[in-house]
């Protein structure tokens, strides 16, 4: 096979006009318009609204090129485009090719005979996809909860706007675009599966192949361990007929000393490199490499007295799942590039997840993000791409498309050792209540992602588990975002206005969606907010919050906890603050009750732009409060307290398949640091599930010396290391006199490596450090310290800087810095809160249960 790329530099034009514009592909028309000068950036300022003409016109993109005469003289010449964008007419050298309409799908064309000697020329013209959506809603009206229209169109969904993102409806040739030349014969398919039985592991391969002569052809695996050792197996094809034919042959190896791929926190991620080769005489006519970890997993769903489990199994071990929802990373996919896609899954590691849930309002991840993934050991629960909408299902075209579009995302993505789930789509059943009327869109639905799809992933990835849709039960429209049956999305807490605690009262099964908005840092604000417009309720700010009342909901739980700021760095400091709060009770209520729930993924992991959201690592890569926080909640040995009014239970969640030993050492203590009862036990910590170590019950104490004067400390170690640490009030920080916990601090450097040595006479909460003009990730953040407490916090020294300069770029801040009242900003802040105040309450009412 020869193969000849078509991405690079084309041309653009608005279809009708005469002005051409350079144009890079992959990418797309806002991203080419920007960088020609034609459009501002829409993420700055209010900019997206002076853009919305884009999406309204059509768009042509124009290629030259040359074919080399080896491409040429193959017997057959395709055209391959692995990502349009979406309605698009293809021509070449002035012959139709064909028309699209899925951006999901790769397109396949025969261009032998269109092609020519010398120049030839590619055109692909974009139609506008709002003005298709808007007339197939005219047409026929489909129920949507988010954007009208857009689910007519096999498109990322969320291009249309979401409650998180703008509304950028991107046009383009967005994946790559390439010629591929063959002769005699070609792999069509290839599908890998593994066997493992008492230990041993054996690797099949079968195919589709397309022959063109007739004659002896030879199908050949390679297999290259991690150290490099090689196993290989050959089987010979004799073939008779020409056409698309599917091989059958044994061919198949048991792999030597086999080492077992895990997720991340449960082992390493060995990869095993494959080839496969297609053969005629000694030549090579096509090969095919895959990355595979070799894993058995399973999603247990076994009868118990509280319903059924939902509890991913890999190699034998049942595992809770610690991560959260991955929405597309960019308005722009072209933009992203392996590099980025490294760090994110990189960073998700570092935060001890090991999985993430793509959505269904976005798109089949790149190639680069599952072999991060593998490599890092973070499992993937991947939608297809339906969300919050009735699809039209019961239009045979729209089916079709929806067949071969499966088809493509599995055969794609099938053999990666990261997939762990095919589910159905994002929300459509906890929805249904908006669209149950139509009688043919609920039987069409019920018929779609419950026979038609999971009888595709079934012939096509019989290996995987298949769920219908998140939420469910796994029956239709019965008991969906139930308890007792499968996944959740609880949204009472920021929707319902719901206090934190209220994750306490669900023991789900597995909550796949949960979350508490907070602004993203000063820096990242700062690239799309003048400063004379850092108020909560300035034009920008409120552009860059697409939740419905999102950011008076930041402000009511706000107002619930703390005192208001007086300025507006304080105000996103507290976002963060109380964002990581909420989660970490929900993440440690769930791990205290494993195995009856199984897991925990909070909405959301990633931003598309710069904006206020659930996000826990804001869009330019910045990390919140939560990010550190889930470092902490999700460690495989995590540290909880159950605090509920004068009690405190102490508990150790314990991930690993042995168990854990170490030493509890707690206080009660004051403010300040004088101590009123202290202990030290040794604890053990059973393997694979939650252990309470101690229950205290502190009415008499707190009695004697107030509860807004009291703190308590639990910290956990492992042989000298202090491993986990943390406390509890019992009382709001709004109502505790904090004192100025005179933190001190030195900063030394050794190679590239900085090093925090903090200390704290009084207590200090939520200690936050950072550098002025250099975005770090430290090792910790935003943690307590109590007093006369010590902590060593490492960070990277950023590039070309000085260890002197750090030191003097270093600042650390805790609550206590924040202080409240005496300004305008305050006054504004008190206004807002009186009048939504009412509104709240009734909300919290309605939606709270």
């Amino acid at each position: 096979m020869i193969k000849q790329s078509l991405s690079g530099n084309w041309r653009m034009r608005e279809v009708n006009t005469n002005e051409w514009l350079p144009a890079i592909v992959p990418g797309g028309n806002f991203t080419d318009l920007m960088a020609a000068g034609k459009i501002p950036d829409p993420f700055d300022r209010e900019n997206e609204k002076q853009v919305q003409w884009v999406a309204d016109r059509d768009w042509e993109y124009h290629r030259q090129f040359e074919v080399s005469d080896d491409l040429l003289n193959e017997e057959h010449i395709e055209l391959v485009c692995h990502g349009l964008d979406t309605l698009t007419e293809v021509t070449l050298n002035g012959h139709l090719l064909g028309k699209t309409d899925n951006m999901f799908r790769t397109y396949t064309w025969e261009v032998k005979n269109a092609l020519q000697a010398g120049q030839n020329t590619l055109s692909v013209i974009f139609r506008s996809p709002v003005a298709y959506v808007d007339k197939r809603q005219h047409e026929r009206k489909l129920p949507t909860v988010m954007n009208g229209g857009m689910a007519h169109l096999r498109k990322v969904q969320s291009h249309f706007g979401w409650d998180w993102g703008p509304r950028l409806p991107v046009s383009g040739i967005w994946r790559e675009i390439e010629l591929r030349g063959h002769s005699i014969a070609r792999l069509e398919d290839v599908h890998l599966r593994q066997l493992h039985q008492d230990g041993r592991v054996t690797l099949t391969a079968s195919a589709q192949v397309e022959i063109w002569q007739t004659g002896h052809l030879s199908l050949h695996l390679k297999l290259t361990a991690p150290d490099g050792s090689v196993q290989e197996v050959e089987a010979p094809l004799e073939m008779s007929a020409t056409g698309l034919q599917a091989v059958n042959v044994p061919l198949s190896l048991e792999v030597e000393s086999p080492q077992l791929w895990w997720p991340n926190g449960l082992g390493n991620q060995p990869l095993y490199q494959v080839e496969i080769m297609l053969s005629k005489n000694g030549q090579v006519l096509e090969a095919r490499p895959f990355q595979v970890g070799l894993r058995r997993l399973a999603l247990r769903q076994d009868p118990d007295s509280w319903g059924k489990t939902f509890t991913f199994e890999v190699n034998g071990v049942p595992l809770f799942a610690k991560g959260a929802d991955w929405i597309p990373a960019d308005s722009f996919p072209a933009r992203l590039t392996p590099e980025r896609y490294e760090r994110w899954i990189h960073e998700c590691a570092a935060a001890n997840m090991n999985m993430l849930r793509v959505w269904g309002g976005g798109y089949y991840e790149d190639e680069a993000f599952f072999d991060a993934c593998d490599r890092y050991g973070i499992l993937i629960w991947h939608d297809f791409m339906y969300a919050c909408a009735a699809y039209p299902f019961d239009e045979p075209a729209f089916l079709e498309n929806a067949r071969l579009e499966a088809a493509d995302a599995i055969r794609r993505l099938r053999h990666r050792a990261c997939l762990a789930l095919w589910c159905g789509n994002n929300e459509i059943e906890m929805m249904w209540g908006m669209f149950k009327r139509n009688k043919s869109l609920t039987a069409a639905c019920d018929s779609f992602f419950y026979h038609q799809l999971p009888q595709w992933v079934a012939e096509l990835d019989p290996d995987r588990p298949y769920w219908p849709s998140s939420p469910s039960s796994g029956e239709f429209l019965k008991q969906t975002n139930s308890d007792a049956y499968g996944d959740t999305h609880l949204w009472q807490v920021w929707h319902g206005l719901q206090p934190f605690t209220f994750y306490r009262k669900r023991m789900t099964r597995f909550a796949s969606e949960f979350g508490m908005e907070a602004f993203p840092d000063m820096e990242t604000i700062a690239g799309f907010c003048a400063p004379e417009n850092f108020k909560l309720d300035s034009v920008t700010m409120r552009h860059h919050q697409r939740s419905v009342g999102g950011n008076d909901k930041m402000l009511y739980y706000l107002a619930e906890r703390f005192r208001f700021p007086r300025d507006f760095s304080d105000l996103v400091y507290l976002t963060q603050v109380q964002q990581a709060e909420a989660i970490r009770i929900g993440v440690e209520h769930w791990r205290r009750n494993f195995p009856r729930c199984s897991g925990a993924l909070y909405w959301q992991y990633n931003d598309c732009w710069p904006v206020a959201s659930w996000a826990s690592v804001d869009y330019n890569g910045a990390w919140k409060a939560l990010q550190y926080a889930a470092r902490r909640f999700y460690a495989p040995v995590a540290l909880s307290l159950l605090d509920e009014g004068s009690q405190i239970g102490v508990y150790i969640g314990n991930d690993k398949p042995l168990p854990w030993s170490g030493i509890l050492q707690w206080t009660l203590e004051t403010l300040t640091g004088e101590k009123i009862d202290a202990g030290k036990l040794e604890v053990q910590a059973k393997p694979l599930q939650a252990t309470r170590l101690q229950q205290f019950d502190f009415a008499a104490q707190l009695k004697a010396n107030g509860k807004n004067n009291v703190v308590f400390t639990a910290s956990l170690y492992e042989g000298d290391q202090r491993i986990a640490w943390q406390i509890a009030t019992f009382a709001l920080e709004k109502d505790m006199p904090l004192p100025d916990p005179s933190l001190e601090w030195t900063l030394t450097g050794e190679g590239d490596t900085l090093t925090v040595n903090l200390t704290s006479r009084r207590l200090a909460r939520f200690v936050w450090l950072r550098f002025d003009g250099a975005p770090v990730i430290f090792r910790d953040n935003y943690f307590d310290l109590p007093a006369g407490w010590t902590a060593q916090v490492k960070c990277p020294l950023p590039a070309g800087w000085t260890v002197d300069q750090a030191r003097q770029a270093l600042r650390v801040r805790s609550l206590a810095d924040v202080v409240p009242g005496g300004s305008a900003f305050t006054d504004r802040l008190q206004q807002i809160w009186i009048g939504l105040k009412p509104i709240n309450i009734a909300m919290r009412v309605v939606m709270g249960r």
